[in-house]
């Protein structure tokens, strides 16, 4: 009896692990305060062919402690040096790729129907000014912006007294929310932050003197320190082609 053989052909290439690794996205953990800045940017990354990124926000913190605990992201993006200078430590950050590209500042906000613009100089009464309210702003015990905020009211003199009054939020978006709201009459926030929401406006900028500059290092991970995808990413955000985006949402270039 004549046998009959089914030749197989090989699996298409679609279904290989390698062309699907290929497809996997970029992830990104950035801090809160680059939201809208970087989902503009991600769409003109996917413009020019790529794969949309997958984008994480959060408090630089706890994207650093994520990361630390095994969180597969494959670029950090902090909104201060210290918590890019703690998974540094920790061998978690692909050395040769961390740079510091952007700058920004920090203001005093309060509800856009009850702005008063007011002086921040050494000797202002906060207290006064935040009548019976909470002051609003990232938690200094390990968000940013509560870092320079506890820097800015220390020169001024007004630490000691405000530390009772602040509404500690887990990030600098959720503290501009509690202004928004009128839950808060005032906030320490990014002049970036700012701009994002027609509900508050600027009524001081701390001088640059009173706190650490603010500046937000770019890194790969450990985990993304192979990944050309992310490197080509990583090179985008920090490039000319960028710049222009980082700048209209209010961003310094350094």
């Amino acid at each position: 009896m004549r046998r009959r053989f089914l030749l197989l052909s090989p699996a298409p290439a679609l279904f290989s692990p390698q062309r699907l690794g290929a497809q996997e996205p970029v992830t990104v953990f950035a801090a809160a305060s680059l939201t809208d800045a970087l989902r503009e940017l991600g769409r003109s990354w996917e413009a020019r062919g790529n794969s949309a990124p997958r984008l994480s926000f959060a408090a630089s913190s706890a994207l650093a402690r994520q990361i630390e605990q095994g969180a597969p992201a494959d670029l950090f993006m902090s909104a201060d040096e210290p918590w890019a200078d703690y998974l540094a430590e920790r061998g978690l950050l692909a050395e040769g790729t961390r740079s510091s590209p952007l700058g920004n500042a920090l203001v005093l906000v309060a509800p856009a129907d009850r702005a008063r613009a007011v002086d921040l100089a050494r000797g202002t009464d906060m207290l006064a000014l935040l009548g019976g309210g909470r002051l609003a702003t990232g938690d200094p015990s390990n968000v940013p912006a509560g870092r320079y905020a506890r820097e800015a009211l220390t020169w001024m003199g007004q630490w000691d007294r405000i530390a009772p009054r602040l509404a500690r939020a887990d990030n600098v978006r959720s503290a501009l929310l509690l202004v928004e709201r009128g839950e808060a009459p005032l906030g320490i926030v990014y002049a970036t932050d700012a701009m994002a929401s027609p509900g508050v406006r600027v009524i001081g900028t701390f001088p640059p003197e009173s706190h650490t500059a603010i500046t937000y290092p770019f890194a790969l991970t450990r985990r993304g320190a192979g990944n050309n995808r992310a490197r080509a990413l990583l090179e985008f955000l920090r490039g000319p082609e960028a710049a222009g985006a980082w700048q209209r949402f209010g961003f310094s270039m350094r």
